[in-house]
């Protein structure tokens, strides 16, 4: 299945979907061509598909509903969170219905003393997070953007925390799930192991709603720290800069954040946030722990960034200081779309092991130098993880094609060194190049399940899977 061989239904058949879902949801069903249009793409990509309808549920019984009569009559569905995804995974490829899950913005369950909590799959992290404050609890996986808890499970997010608490895969215990054909399934449970059976809850996570839908998550929760510390470390070259991250990560220092941006993205985020830093290569560092934890790890840290040629660091202690800082780091994607206005961003990720990364990153470095192209680096490194921005003008044909050649050659190059094309972006449409490069047979087994799950095929279609007979 792709984008070409994708056959949209008949108008026919969109006009009984529409008048048996407005039966049973009213005015919840909308084809305003500007409510479409908001829906046929997410951050990353173009409208490159627009559904016919979209739909807005508010419950786990109206989500079974939908799916039933989409799958009984052939009709294509496509999730839609907070609409902040990267690589396509909303484009609704062959028209059909959008899902629109804003309306599961429900808390329904937190336990301090379980340290977890369940969510309905269309609260923001920031919203989670507003809610168990008081309880001295917080929800660390933070890809940036403000984006729904469904999304981020959907896509096996990650975000700048995830050197120290882990991504999305380590941080979610159990699912609920709507089925192609209308069941309502939950996986997984409040412990925090099991052995019991397949691995369902993971099975979802990261399918970008290509088996079905999520509709509610449970979620571990991390208490406060007692001392956050963030710190900013300068470099003349990015080579000493990512030197420096790997000979710590080696050291077992347990940071909770280390980004880096190159020089470009500095420049970028020094004018659109008008930072007081200079043009080089840029460690972004948050420290978590006790008081004499946390000094201890600064300390060492500095010893080691001064022998990679780092200079003193520039601390953020005050929650307003840090949070002016880290607001800088997520509006990276803003500060590079101001370096050029008018262009296009085609944003991409790719994360390697550790011991990659450098050879990995300056190769990268070099390509975009010799491309031609802008395109600012920037990282959550400590997991191996790094993005570029590559800014182009899509009325240029030379530029676009140089511009998906750099995408191309960024995530082969992260797989030939034993990684991936993609560390927290997902799939979506574009990458779907890349799967049976990175996979081998395992893109078999892939394509398997998903028939299995879906025989027809209604979820998402045209995204993941290459070319589903």
């Amino acid at each position: 299945m792709n984008a070409q061989a994708l056959l949209r239904p008949a108008p026919g058949t969109i006009a009984e979907v529409k008048t048996r879902l407005a039966e049973r949801l009213g005015a919840r069903v909308s084809a305003a061509q500007a409510v479409l249009n908001q829906h046929s793409h997410g951050e990353g990509l173009p409208a490159i598909g627009v559904p016919d309808l979209v739909v807005f549920p508010e419950t786990n019984e109206e989500v079974a509903f939908i799916l039933a009569l989409c799958n009984e009559c052939r009709v294509p569905v496509t999730p839609f969170g907070a609409g902040s995804s990267l690589e396509g995974q909303l484009a609704a490829l062959a028209g059909g219905v959008s899902l629109d899950m804003g309306r599961f913005d429900k808390i329904l369950d937190v336990s301090p003393d379980a340290l977890d909590c369940r969510v309905q799959a269309g609260v923001t992290r920031e919203a989670l997070n507003a809610h168990v404050r008081d309880t001295g609890l917080f929800f660390p996986v933070d890809p940036g953007a403000n984006a729904s808890i469904g999304g981020m499970a959907s896509t096996r997010a990650s975000g700048t925390n995830a050197v120290r608490y882990g991504t999305m895969r380590e941080n979610i215990l159990g699912l609920t799930v709507v089925t192609p054909d209308g069941r309502i399934v939950r996986t997984g449970s409040r412990a925090r192991k099991s052995s019991a059976g397949l691995d369902l809850t993971h099975l979802y996570v990261g399918s970008e709603g290509t088996l079905g839908v999520i509709t509610e998550v449970q979620l571990k929760l991390y208490g406060l720290p007692e001392t956050i510390v963030a710190a900013v470390c300068q470099f003349n070259s990015l080579e000493g800069a990512v030197a420096a991250v790997v000979a710590a990560l080696q050291s077992n220092l347990r940071m909770a954040r280390i980004e880096l941006l190159d020089e470009v993205q500095m420049r970028a985020a020094i004018r659109y946030s008008k930072l007081d830093y200079v043009e080089t290569p840029t460690l972004f560092l948050e420290f978590h722990g006790t008081p004499a934890g946390v000094q201890e790890e600064v300390e060492m840290m500095q010893a080691i960034t001064a022998d990679h040629g780092g200079g003193e660091f520039q601390f953020a202690e005050r929650p307003e200081d840090r949070n002016r800082l880290w607001k800088a780091r997520h509006n990276s994607y803003q500060a590079v779309m101001a370096l050029s206005p008018g262009k296009n961003n085609m944003g991409t990720d790719a994360c390697v092991p550790i011991s990659a990364l450098p050879a990995c990153l300056l190769e990268t470095k070099a390509d975009i130098v010799a491309s031609g192209l802008t395109a600012p680096i920037v990282g959550h490194v400590g997991d191996g993880n790094f993005h570029l921005g590559i800014l182009f003008d899509p009325n240029d044909a030379d530029e676009t094609e140089r511009t998906e050649a750099l995408a191309f050659r960024t995530s082969r190059r992260a797989i030939s060194m034993g990684g991936t094309c993609s560390g927290e972006h997902g799939v979506g449409v574009h990458k779907i190049v890349h799967m049976q490069t990175e996979h081998g047979e395992g893109v078999a087994l892939m394509k398997a399940i998903k028939r299995a799950l879906d025989p027809n095929g209604i979820m998402n279609p045209g995204k993941i899977y290459p070319l589903i007979d």
